[in-house]
């Protein structure tokens, strides 16, 4: 890909320590090779893979853009309902860039200490801006909160105000994708700061049935499971669907039989998911 070959970022040196708080390091990191293995059944709808591929296309055309004076994307936010594909996206750019994966602790990063929090959102973003990588923030809404709300306490305000300026000062050389289920909650401020905003969904019929394809793949299976399976797991998510078909996978093979209905249902039962 055009993108990956022409990247002017140069690879992540994983002997720089992360930085740490409360004797924890602040994220975790995968390597190009171990995001690759996360995204390999991921699928993004059409409108998504549209927009990463424009991005990563821009990213792969850097020196054309900066003659025009056009600025290179590098934020990104993602929102929708839980198990969509948030996540896995910020492994597939990071895979397709080939550089880390930097995946950010809430639980090392919020403080309940004055000034700790801030603190700790500048180490975590002059780390990614030092070293090229995709960093990545997860339930964005926690950090990112609107400083309009009634009960938001003064520090987290603050910590607002410290996330603005590091975004502003984030530079080029890695790539900044926040993920939410809240984006109403998120602060207008904060918002505006993102060039590229990407919007999930449950999936519809049609990507049910191609990523339970996937999912099973060369795996033998009964004629009309995938239709069958398709219209039971209506309203499922990605994840959803990815665990149900992975636990009838698994009593096929208990039994030596090919993937039928039965398991698909079975599995179902077992798993209960939150249907919306």
């Amino acid at each position: 890909m055009k993108g990956k070959r022409d990247n002017p970022m140069s690879k992540h040196n994983a002997n720089v320590r992360l930085p740490r708080a409360k004797g924890i390091d602040m994220a975790t990191v995968y390597t190009p090779k171990e995001c690759a293995v996360k995204v390999k059944h991921f699928l993004l709808p059409e409108r998504n893979h549209n927009i990463v591929a424009e991005f990563l296309a821009i990213l792969g055309m850097r020196e054309v853009f900066e003659e025009h004076g056009v600025p290179i994307p590098n934020k990104v936010v993602m929102y929708g309902p839980p198990g969509t594909g948030k996540t896995l996206t910020a492994f597939y750019m990071a895979k397709m860039l080939d550089l880390p994966l930097i995946l950010v602790r809430l639980d090392a990063i919020i403080h309940s200490h004055l000034g700790e929090t801030g603190s700790n959102i500048r180490k975590i973003f002059d780390y990614a801006r030092s070293y090229p990588c995709v960093l990545f923030l997860d339930e964005f809404d926690a950090l990112a909160r609107t400083r309009e709300s009634n009960d938001e306490v003064k520090e987290m305000a603050r910590a607002v105000n410290t996330l603005l300026q590091c975004l502003d000062d984030f530079g080029d050389k890695s790539i900044f994708m926040a993920a939410t289920n809240l984006e109403k909650e998120l602060d207008r401020a904060i918002w505006r700061r993102f060039d590229t905003k990407m919007t999930y969904e449950l999936p519809d019929d049609q990507s049910r049935q191609l990523y339970m394809e996937r999912l099973i793949g060369p795996f033998a299976r009964e004629e009309g499971i995938l239709a069958d399976a398709c219209e039971q797991l209506a309203g499922c998510s990605f994840a959803d669907i990815e665990q149900i078909m992975l636990k009838a996978k698994r009593k096929a093979i208990i039994e030596h039989k090919p993937l039928h209905k039965k398991h698909v249902s079975a599995s179902y039962q077992e798993y209960q998911p939150a249907v919306m």
